[in-house]
């Protein structure tokens, strides 16, 4: 039997770090989002210099610091001594999603920085988590005296009336009821490694909506599809995005395939019309 030494693509190395849920290398799977834009991108590059981050860290820190003291000392390298914030300046930029860019430049989003963040936080046994919150990715570390929760693209901790207001952005019913007080646990729950993977490649997917830049949308939702299966809506956005690259074979099967799952879309007839504009019909 002749073996196959080739490497794999980029999306199939992908493929096989998000197969499943149980040990998704969060920080591996994270930085191979570069390799669309960035084909010769050495993945393992970035985690050693992740770890050697990591490694000047934790001589910084002594043994029988308690957590708190650790929370700081990371709080005190990662944002005062590397100096890592949020790119004000082109908060828009491709690669500010991509890792080993955010190493570099030390600039990056909120999403981005939390993984690096999280990943030496984790190395320094905190509980860390990240957040999903409404807008903007937050991160959280559990104490014994209770939750510390921080804005990943200032270094900002931040309080209830803080997180309150940051809320009342996205829901401004609780604005005009001040007596209103929302369940923050409900906003403030950890986001797993799948979840974060998404978020970081919707974010990619709006720049290159933006952008008209369907040939990248197009490698963005193939790793969306990938990463979640069921995400009709997903096949329904390449397929569209096919359509504009003049590929209308490929815009048809996902398009078909989309209103097979999703019998209860609101765009069916939508879709369909667009179906049978690129020759297709629904099954």
């Amino acid at each position: 039997m002749k073996l196959d030494l080739s490497a794999p693509t980029p999306l199939a190395y992908f493929a096989a770090l998000v197969r499943q849920d149980d040990g998704l290398p969060l920080l591996e799977a994270a930085a191979s989002l570069a390799q669309d834009d960035h084909p010769a991108l050495d993945v393992q590059q970035v985690l050693d210099d992740v770890d050697q981050l990591a490694a000047r860290l934790q001589r910084r820190v002594k043994r029988d610091d308690d957590a708190m003291q650790r929370l700081r000392a990371l709080n005190q390298f990662f944002f005062g001594d590397l100096g890592f914030a949020g790119n004000v300046n082109d908060y828009y930029n491709p690669d500010n999603s991509f890792l080993h860019a955010v190493l570099h430049t030390r600039r990056g989003i909120p999403i981005s920085l939390a993984v690096l963040w999280l990943e030496l936080a984790q190395g320094l046994g905190l509980r860390a988590e990240g957040v999903g919150f409404p807008g903007h990715f937050l991160v959280q570390v559990n104490l014994d005296e209770g939750r510390v929760v921080i804005d990943p693209f200032t270094g900002q901790s931040l309080d209830r009336a803080e997180l309150r207001e940051r809320i009342e952005q996205f829901l401004p019913d609780l604005a005009a009821a001040p007596t209103a007080d929302p369940s923050l646990a409900l906003y403030l729950r950890p986001a797993g490694p799948r979840h974060i993977l998404a978020r970081m490649l919707r974010n990619l997917q709006d720049i290159h909506r933006t952008q008209e830049d369907w040939r990248r949308f197009v490698r963005v939702q193939d790793r969306l599809v990938t990463l979640l299966p069921d995400a009709w809506a997903e096949y329904r956005d390449r397929g569209l995005a096919w359509a504009e690259q003049g590929e209308p074979r490929r815009a048809a099967a996902d398009l078909a395939l989309y209103l097979r799952q999703a019998a209860d879309a609101s765009d069916r007839h939508i879709i369909a019309s667009r179906l049978r504009q690129l020759g297709g019909q629904a099954r």
